[in-house]
Protein backbone atom coordinates (compact mmCIF):
# COMPACT_ATOMS: atom_id res chain seq x y z
CA UNK A 1 0.00 0.00 0.00
CA UNK A 2 1.46 3.46 -1.43
CA UNK A 3 2.02 6.22 1.31
CA UNK A 4 0.09 8.57 -0.94
CA UNK A 5 -2.80 10.64 -0.81
CA UNK A 6 -6.04 8.98 0.88
CA UNK A 7 -8.53 8.64 -2.20
CA UNK A 8 -12.20 7.49 -3.15
CA UNK A 9 -14.02 6.13 -6.36
CA UNK A 10 -17.04 8.41 -6.47
CA UNK A 11 -18.77 6.76 -9.63
CA UNK A 12 -21.40 4.46 -10.85
CA UNK A 13 -20.30 0.82 -10.47
CA UNK A 14 -21.13 -0.07 -13.85
CA UNK A 15 -18.61 3.15 -15.05
CA UNK A 16 -16.12 1.63 -12.48
CA UNK A 17 -16.07 -1.75 -13.90
CA UNK A 18 -15.88 0.14 -17.66
CA UNK A 19 -13.32 2.31 -16.91
CA UNK A 20 -10.85 0.91 -14.32
CA UNK A 21 -9.12 -2.10 -15.24
CA UNK A 22 -7.18 -4.49 -12.87
CA UNK A 23 -3.91 -2.74 -14.06
CA UNK A 24 -5.33 0.65 -13.08
CA UNK A 25 -6.06 -0.15 -9.85
CA UNK A 26 -2.57 -1.37 -9.03
CA UNK A 27 -1.45 1.68 -10.19
CA UNK A 28 -3.06 3.70 -8.54
CA UNK A 29 -2.40 1.27 -5.30
CA UNK A 30 1.38 2.47 -6.02
CA UNK A 31 0.65 6.44 -5.75
CA UNK A 32 -2.02 6.95 -3.13
CA UNK A 33 -4.33 5.19 -0.40
CA UNK A 34 -7.53 3.52 -2.16
CA UNK A 35 -10.10 3.58 0.71
CA UNK A 36 -11.90 0.82 -1.83
CA UNK A 37 -11.20 -0.37 -4.90
CA UNK A 38 -14.72 -0.46 -5.20
CA UNK A 39 -16.87 2.58 -6.28
CA UNK A 40 -18.66 4.70 -3.74
CA UNK A 41 -22.37 6.49 -4.58
CA UNK A 42 -22.72 8.72 -1.77
CA UNK A 43 -20.62 11.33 0.12
CA UNK A 44 -21.70 9.44 3.35
CA UNK A 45 -21.51 5.96 5.16
CA UNK A 46 -17.44 5.54 5.37
CA UNK A 47 -15.61 6.23 7.97
CA UNK A 48 -12.91 7.42 5.73
CA UNK A 49 -14.80 9.65 4.13
CA UNK A 50 -13.27 12.72 6.01
CA UNK A 51 -10.03 11.77 5.49
CA UNK A 52 -10.50 11.60 1.84
CA UNK A 53 -7.88 13.68 -0.06
CA UNK A 54 -8.25 13.05 -3.63
CA UNK A 55 -11.35 11.39 -5.37
CA UNK A 56 -11.74 10.15 -8.43
CA UNK A 57 -15.25 10.80 -9.96
CA UNK A 58 -17.04 10.34 -13.52
CA UNK A 59 -20.46 9.23 -14.64
CA UNK A 60 -22.91 8.34 -11.59
CA UNK A 61 -21.04 10.69 -9.20
CA UNK A 62 -23.13 12.45 -6.79
CA UNK A 63 -22.69 16.46 -7.26
CA UNK A 64 -20.25 17.88 -4.75
CA UNK A 65 -21.60 20.41 -3.44
CA UNK A 66 -21.55 22.00 -0.12
CA UNK A 67 -23.19 19.55 1.94
CA UNK A 68 -21.12 16.74 0.00
CA UNK A 69 -17.62 18.97 0.83
CA UNK A 70 -18.86 18.97 4.79
CA UNK A 71 -18.12 15.39 4.69
CA UNK A 72 -14.64 15.68 2.92
CA UNK A 73 -12.75 18.39 5.35
CA UNK A 74 -9.52 16.89 4.02
CA UNK A 75 -10.54 17.00 0.17
CA UNK A 76 -8.23 18.73 -2.20
CA UNK A 77 -7.93 17.54 -5.63
CA UNK A 78 -11.42 16.36 -7.86
CA UNK A 79 -9.90 14.31 -10.63
CA UNK A 80 -13.39 13.13 -12.69
CA UNK A 81 -12.95 10.67 -15.23
CA UNK A 82 -15.37 12.05 -17.84
CA UNK A 83 -15.21 15.31 -19.67
CA UNK A 84 -17.26 18.38 -18.18
CA UNK A 85 -17.40 19.16 -15.02
CA UNK A 86 -20.54 21.04 -15.09
CA UNK A 87 -23.46 19.41 -13.15
CA UNK A 88 -20.94 17.55 -10.95
CA UNK A 89 -18.99 20.18 -9.78
CA UNK A 90 -20.37 23.04 -7.25
CA UNK A 91 -18.05 26.44 -7.46
CA UNK A 92 -18.19 26.03 -3.56
CA UNK A 93 -15.54 23.57 -4.72
CA UNK A 94 -13.23 26.19 -5.85
CA UNK A 95 -14.13 28.72 -3.49
CA UNK A 96 -12.31 26.46 -0.58
CA UNK A 97 -8.98 26.03 -3.14
CA UNK A 98 -9.87 22.66 -4.06
CA UNK A 99 -8.41 21.75 -7.14
CA UNK A 100 -10.58 20.13 -10.31
CA UNK A 101 -9.26 18.00 -12.93
CA UNK A 102 -11.01 16.45 -15.61
CA UNK A 103 -10.17 13.99 -18.88
CA UNK A 104 -11.59 16.39 -21.64
CA UNK A 105 -8.32 16.79 -23.33
CA UNK A 106 -7.99 13.18 -23.82
CA UNK A 107 -11.61 12.30 -24.96
CA UNK A 108 -10.85 15.53 -27.83
CA UNK A 109 -8.69 12.47 -29.26
CA UNK A 110 -11.42 10.69 -30.88
CA UNK A 111 -13.56 12.95 -31.40
CA UNK A 112 -10.81 15.17 -33.63
CA UNK A 113 -9.52 11.77 -35.33
CA UNK A 114 -13.99 10.82 -36.38
CA UNK A 115 -13.78 14.48 -37.59
CA UNK A 116 -10.80 13.89 -39.68
CA UNK A 117 -11.94 10.80 -41.07
CA UNK A 118 -15.30 12.41 -42.19
CA UNK A 119 -13.28 15.74 -43.40
CA UNK A 120 -11.11 13.14 -45.66
CA UNK A 121 -14.32 11.23 -46.55
CA UNK A 122 -16.37 13.86 -47.73
CA UNK A 123 -14.51 15.70 -49.54
CA UNK A 124 -13.71 12.65 -51.23
CA UNK A 125 -17.16 11.89 -52.16
CA UNK A 126 -16.84 8.84 -50.64
CA UNK A 127 -20.74 8.21 -49.64
CA UNK A 128 -22.21 9.79 -52.73
CA UNK A 129 -20.34 8.01 -54.93
CA UNK A 130 -20.57 4.74 -52.91
CA UNK A 131 -24.58 5.35 -53.28
CA UNK A 132 -23.67 5.57 -57.05
CA UNK A 133 -21.50 2.89 -57.38
CA UNK A 134 -24.24 0.58 -55.46
CA UNK A 135 -27.22 2.13 -57.80
CA UNK A 136 -25.67 1.84 -60.94
CA UNK A 137 -23.15 -1.08 -60.45
CA UNK A 138 -20.79 -0.23 -62.69
CA UNK A 139 -17.52 2.31 -63.15
CA UNK A 140 -18.47 5.70 -65.11
CA UNK A 141 -15.07 6.95 -64.58
CA UNK A 142 -13.53 10.13 -64.40
CA UNK A 143 -16.19 10.24 -61.23
CA UNK A 144 -15.67 13.86 -61.56
CA UNK A 145 -19.35 14.46 -63.92
CA UNK A 146 -20.87 12.57 -60.78
CA UNK A 147 -18.95 14.42 -57.96
CA UNK A 148 -17.37 17.68 -59.17
CA UNK A 149 -15.37 19.28 -56.96
CA UNK A 150 -13.92 15.74 -56.06
CA UNK A 151 -10.28 15.96 -53.71
CA UNK A 152 -8.69 17.13 -50.87
CA UNK A 153 -6.28 19.07 -52.71
CA UNK A 154 -6.19 22.35 -51.11
CA UNK A 155 -9.63 22.15 -49.94
CA UNK A 156 -10.69 25.07 -47.20
CA UNK A 157 -12.04 23.56 -43.77
CA UNK A 158 -13.74 25.97 -41.46
CA UNK A 159 -13.43 25.03 -37.35
CA UNK A 160 -16.03 26.83 -35.31
CA UNK A 161 -14.53 26.91 -31.82
CA UNK A 162 -10.87 26.22 -30.67
CA UNK A 163 -12.44 23.92 -27.69
CA UNK A 164 -9.78 20.91 -26.62
CA UNK A 165 -11.26 18.90 -29.80
CA UNK A 166 -10.83 22.10 -32.08
CA UNK A 167 -7.03 22.74 -31.67
CA UNK A 168 -6.72 18.36 -31.78
CA UNK A 169 -7.93 18.59 -34.85
CA UNK A 170 -5.88 21.57 -36.07
CA UNK A 171 -3.04 19.62 -35.06
CA UNK A 172 -3.89 16.48 -37.18
CA UNK A 173 -5.03 18.53 -39.93
CA UNK A 174 -1.31 20.44 -40.33
CA UNK A 175 0.11 17.19 -42.58
CA UNK A 176 -2.81 17.71 -45.24
CA UNK A 177 -2.48 20.73 -47.80
CA UNK A 178 -5.58 22.14 -46.32
CA UNK A 179 -6.07 25.98 -45.94
CA UNK A 180 -7.79 26.39 -42.91
CA UNK A 181 -10.57 28.89 -41.35
CA UNK A 182 -10.80 29.30 -37.78
CA UNK A 183 -13.84 31.33 -36.11
CA UNK A 184 -13.72 31.82 -32.21
CA UNK A 185 -14.18 34.95 -30.72
CA UNK A 186 -11.68 34.36 -27.70
CA UNK A 187 -8.67 33.73 -30.07
CA UNK A 188 -6.64 36.41 -31.65
CA UNK A 189 -5.12 35.76 -34.76
CA UNK A 190 -1.95 35.71 -33.34
CA UNK A 191 -3.06 32.01 -32.01
CA UNK A 192 -4.88 31.26 -34.52
CA UNK A 193 -1.71 31.10 -36.99
CA UNK A 194 0.20 29.41 -34.34
CA UNK A 195 -2.71 26.70 -34.18
CA UNK A 196 -2.16 26.73 -37.94
CA UNK A 197 -5.07 28.68 -39.55
CA UNK A 198 -6.26 32.08 -40.40
CA UNK A 199 -9.11 33.74 -37.99
CA UNK A 200 -11.78 34.95 -39.77
CA UNK A 201 -15.47 36.09 -38.93
CA UNK A 202 -18.40 32.89 -38.45
CA UNK A 203 -20.00 34.50 -41.91
CA UNK A 204 -16.72 34.42 -43.56
CA UNK A 205 -15.84 31.13 -42.74
CA UNK A 206 -19.09 29.79 -43.61
CA UNK A 207 -19.29 31.43 -47.31
CA UNK A 208 -15.68 30.59 -48.11
CA UNK A 209 -15.41 26.45 -46.05
CA UNK A 210 -15.20 23.19 -48.57
CA UNK A 211 -15.98 21.69 -44.87
CA UNK A 212 -17.33 23.36 -41.98
CA UNK A 213 -17.21 21.51 -38.46
CA UNK A 214 -18.47 22.11 -34.77
CA UNK A 215 -16.48 22.30 -32.39
CA UNK A 216 -17.85 25.28 -30.21
CA UNK A 217 -19.54 24.52 -26.17
CA UNK A 218 -23.00 24.90 -26.35
CA UNK A 219 -23.76 28.07 -24.68
CA UNK A 220 -27.23 30.52 -24.33
CA UNK A 221 -25.14 32.36 -27.00
CA UNK A 222 -24.34 29.80 -28.89
CA UNK A 223 -27.48 27.82 -29.44
CA UNK A 224 -28.83 27.54 -32.37
CA UNK A 225 -25.59 29.78 -33.97
CA UNK A 226 -25.89 27.86 -37.06
CA UNK A 227 -29.39 28.51 -38.88
CA UNK A 228 -31.37 29.65 -41.75
CA UNK A 229 -29.17 32.46 -42.64
CA UNK A 230 -25.96 30.76 -41.73
CA UNK A 231 -26.73 27.51 -43.61
CA UNK A 232 -27.85 30.34 -46.59
CA UNK A 233 -23.97 31.21 -46.61
CA UNK A 234 -22.41 27.56 -46.94
CA UNK A 235 -21.74 26.99 -50.92
CA UNK A 236 -23.01 24.38 -52.78
CA UNK A 237 -21.83 21.35 -51.86
CA UNK A 238 -20.21 22.11 -48.80
CA UNK A 239 -20.43 19.34 -45.80
CA UNK A 240 -21.93 20.29 -42.51
CA UNK A 241 -19.72 18.25 -39.59
CA UNK A 242 -21.29 18.41 -35.76
CA UNK A 243 -19.54 16.18 -32.88
CA UNK A 244 -19.98 18.72 -30.70
CA UNK A 245 -23.93 19.61 -29.40
CA UNK A 246 -26.91 19.12 -31.29
CA UNK A 247 -28.43 22.04 -30.22
CA UNK A 248 -25.65 24.30 -32.02
CA UNK A 249 -27.90 24.02 -35.06
CA UNK A 250 -31.61 25.16 -36.00
CA UNK A 251 -32.57 21.70 -36.78
CA UNK A 252 -35.74 23.02 -38.61
CA UNK A 253 -33.56 25.37 -40.56
CA UNK A 254 -30.83 22.06 -41.14
CA UNK A 255 -33.96 20.06 -42.24
CA UNK A 256 -34.95 22.45 -44.73
CA UNK A 257 -31.38 23.27 -46.44
CA UNK A 258 -30.72 19.66 -46.88
CA UNK A 259 -33.78 18.80 -48.43
CA UNK A 260 -33.10 21.04 -51.50
CA UNK A 261 -29.76 18.52 -51.68
CA UNK A 262 -27.66 21.29 -52.10
CA UNK A 263 -24.91 20.36 -49.08
CA UNK A 264 -24.65 17.94 -47.01
CA UNK A 265 -24.08 16.96 -43.32
CA UNK A 266 -22.07 14.43 -40.88
CA UNK A 267 -24.12 14.80 -37.64
CA UNK A 268 -22.53 12.68 -34.76
CA UNK A 269 -25.22 14.81 -32.41
CA UNK A 270 -28.93 16.09 -32.99
CA UNK A 271 -31.59 17.83 -31.51
CA UNK A 272 -33.13 15.72 -29.71
CA UNK A 273 -29.75 13.27 -28.95
CA UNK A 274 -32.17 10.38 -30.34
CA UNK A 275 -34.11 11.82 -33.04
CA UNK A 276 -37.52 10.84 -33.46
CA UNK A 277 -39.14 8.40 -36.27
CA UNK A 278 -40.15 10.67 -38.28
CA UNK A 279 -37.79 13.09 -38.49
CA UNK A 280 -36.51 13.71 -42.57
CA UNK A 281 -32.22 13.52 -41.46
CA UNK A 282 -33.15 9.49 -41.00
CA UNK A 283 -33.84 9.56 -45.24
CA UNK A 284 -32.14 12.24 -46.81
CA UNK A 285 -29.38 10.73 -48.85
CA UNK A 286 -26.78 13.77 -47.86
CA UNK A 287 -26.76 13.03 -44.36
CA UNK A 288 -24.87 10.91 -42.65
CA UNK A 289 -26.00 9.94 -38.83
CA UNK A 290 -24.28 8.03 -36.32
CA UNK A 291 -25.16 7.93 -32.47
CA UNK A 292 -23.11 9.85 -30.66
CA UNK A 293 -19.92 7.75 -31.25
CA UNK A 294 -17.03 10.41 -31.86
CA UNK A 295 -16.36 10.24 -28.25
CA UNK A 296 -14.50 7.47 -26.27
CA UNK A 297 -15.68 3.93 -26.51
CA UNK A 298 -14.15 0.70 -26.34
CA UNK A 299 -10.69 0.62 -25.70
CA UNK A 300 -10.76 4.65 -26.21
CA UNK A 301 -11.95 4.94 -22.54
CA UNK A 302 -8.32 3.43 -21.24
CA UNK A 303 -7.25 7.03 -22.08
CA UNK A 304 -9.38 8.91 -20.22
CA UNK A 305 -8.29 6.44 -17.44
CA UNK A 306 -4.77 7.12 -18.39
CA UNK A 307 -5.09 10.65 -18.57
CA UNK A 308 -6.56 10.97 -15.00
CA UNK A 309 -4.27 8.17 -12.65
CA UNK A 310 -1.39 10.48 -14.51
CA UNK A 311 -2.79 13.52 -12.81
CA UNK A 312 -3.49 11.68 -9.60
CA UNK A 313 0.45 11.09 -9.92
CA UNK A 314 0.99 14.66 -10.56
CA UNK A 315 -0.52 15.83 -7.28
CA UNK A 316 0.73 12.75 -5.14
CA UNK A 317 4.22 13.56 -5.97
CA UNK A 318 3.87 17.66 -5.62
CA UNK A 319 3.94 18.02 -9.25
CA UNK A 320 1.93 20.90 -11.18
CA UNK A 321 -1.47 19.94 -12.86
CA UNK A 322 -1.57 19.79 -16.75
CA UNK A 323 -5.13 19.64 -16.62
CA UNK A 324 -7.03 21.96 -14.41
CA UNK A 325 -10.49 23.38 -14.48
CA UNK A 326 -10.41 26.74 -13.91
CA UNK A 327 -13.54 28.38 -12.14
CA UNK A 328 -13.10 31.51 -14.28
CA UNK A 329 -13.32 29.46 -17.52
CA UNK A 330 -16.50 27.55 -16.65
CA UNK A 331 -18.54 30.57 -18.76
CA UNK A 332 -17.51 29.23 -21.46
CA UNK A 333 -16.57 25.64 -21.36
CA UNK A 334 -19.05 23.14 -22.26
Amino acid sequence: MAQGPITALVMHPVVREELLRPDHIERLDRICRLVSSDALRTFDGHDALPRVQVLITSWGSPRIDSAALSALPSLRLVAHLAGSVKGFVDESVWRQGIQVVNAVAANAVPVAEYTLAAILFCNKQVLRLAAFYNRYQENRAPWTKEAPNVGNYRKTIGVVGASHVGRKLLELMRPFDFTVLLYDPYVTALEARDLGARKVSLSELLAGSDIVTLHAPLLPETRHMIGSRELALLKDGTTLINTARGALIDHDALIAELSTGRIDAVLDTTEPEVLPPTSALYRLPNVLLTPHIAGSLGNETQRLSDHIIDEVERYARGQPLRHRVRFDDLARLA
